[in-house]
Order: structure tokens, then sequence, then C-alpha cells
């Protein structure tokens, strides 16, 4: 066997070697100070401590025991490890409708993220969680290539009593909104409100993203339109990305009135 993977598995088959090395990491403990934060017993804490010490990975001090440089690499990176494996536990259900191509920024960016499925008995959960955010904010910005009669509904709602809201949707979203008089009807009244900025872009827009003050949220639908999900984060790597993609549609995009919609 490779001996990095039979590292990695001597740490992965313990929770206690991994909790151990990583009290070590952030300063010296005593192995009384060990039992009590892990619940490891005394004869458990003893052949974790002997085979850390048989690897150079911690040393004995006046305080106890404390980690070596290389101890502390290893927990660094088991760490890291575990925050990777647990976004990717996070997303595995959802990665086949994640526009990977336009998510430049790094998923792990994700870990924390909220995230919103439908249900039986909450099948416009995913919306529902995006519209709550929208009643919170103060100004919203939004980039998609569809529309939904629930969210445009709560927008010019929310736009009327006196929210900022600006937008660019794909040419292709307007079309089957011209051809349904109420949707058509709240979209030009949101097109002519004075605090909204509506936009249409003309090429496909691979993304429906919202961004709710420093909440960005993701719509993920599947290849027949159907709503998949929300994904929402406050993580600054993730709004700084939303607010450069907004940008670069809304550079190349046009207005859009009221009159586009008769």
């Amino acid at each position: 066997m490779d001996p990095v993977l039979e590292e990695l598995e001597f740490l992965a088959l313990s929770t206690n070697r991994v909790d151990v090395l990583r009290l070590l990491a952030a300063e010296p403990h005593t192995r009384r100070e060990l039992g009590s934060e892990t619940g490891a017993s005394q004869p458990t804490l003893g052949r974790i401590l002997q085979d850390f010490e048989e690897r150079n990975w911690i040393a004995r001090t006046a305080a106890g025991y404390e980690a070596t440089a290389t101890g502390r690499l290893v927990a660094d990176g088991m760490s890291e490890f575990y925050e990777l494996m647990e976004t990717e536990q996070k997303l595995r259900e959802l990665v086949e409708w994640l526009p990977t191509a336009e998510l430049t920024f790094d998923l792990r960016a994700l870990r924390s993220a909220t995230i919103t499925v439908p249900s039986q008995t909450r099948p416009g959960a995913p919306v529902g969680r995006i519209v709550d955010l929208v009643r919170d904010a103060e100004q919203v910005t939004v980039l998609s290539h569809a529309f939904n009669d629930r969210m445009l509904e709560a927008v010019t709602e929310w736009v009327a009593a006196g929210g900022e809201f600006e937008a660019v949707f794909s040419a292709d979203a307007i079309e089957p909104v011209r051809n349904d008089a109420a949707l058509a009807d709240l979209l030009g009244r949101l097109a002519d409100a004075e605090s909204a900025n509506l936009r249409v872009y003309d090429g496909p827009v691979p993304l429906a993203v919202t961004l709710t003050d420093s909440v960005v949220s993701l719509l993920l639908r599947d290849d027949n339109g159907r709503l998949q999900a929300a994904v929402d984060t406050d993580s600054p790597e993730v709004t700084d990305w939303a607010r450069d993609v907004y940008g670069r549609y809304r550079g190349d995009s046009r207005p859009l009135t009221s009159e586009m919609l008769d």
C-alpha cells in the first residue's frame, strides 16, 4: 500500500487520533486534559501518544504534549481535507445542476451554505427561501434566465414599498411573460418603478443568481426546467463573484421597458 495512504488510513480510522492531533496543534495539553476534551480512555490515549511520538508528530514538554512542526502540518492538512469532504457531501446531490462553468470561485466557499430543496409538503421551498431573503433586504440584484410568478410578485410588492431592485434577464425569459397577462402586468409595473432598473441580455444566461444585500442565492434547475434547490451563502468570495458576473452580463445588456411586453 502507498505509505501516504497508509498514514491517511491511520488517522481516518480513529476520530480520537484526529482530535488529539488537532488539540495538540492548537496548544500544549496534558494527558488528563486530552482525556477530558476527547472522552478517550487513558489506555487509548497512551497508544495514540506513543504512535504520534514514533512519527515525530508530537513532543513531550513541561506542559505535557505539543505538536511538532510536522505534526501541525498534518493537523492542518486533515482539517482542510475534512472541510473539503464536508463541502463535497453537501453538494453531492446538487452537482449535476450546478452551472460549474460559470462558478469561478472555490467551491469550498459553499461549505456553510444553506441548501433548500422541494418536498412533498413544500414544493416551492427553494423560491420561498429567496422570497424571505428579499423581504428582509434593502437592495436586490438578479441575473436570471427565467421568471417565477411567486418571486416576481414578491419583488414587485417589495419595490412598491421602497426597495431598490436591479436585474438582467435573458431575452428568452421575456417571451413567456408576454403570453401571460398577469405576469406581463407585474413585470410592466416593475419596469416602470423608479427604484427598479431592468435590463435584457440577448444571449443565453446559464444562471439564476439573486443578491440580497450581501447574501448570494443560486436557484438550480434540471434540464427540464424543474426547480431542484436553492443554495444561499454570505461568503465574501461568492458575493464578489456574483457582483462581478452580474456586471459582465449587465455590460452587454439593454434596458427593458414596459412597451416590450405589449
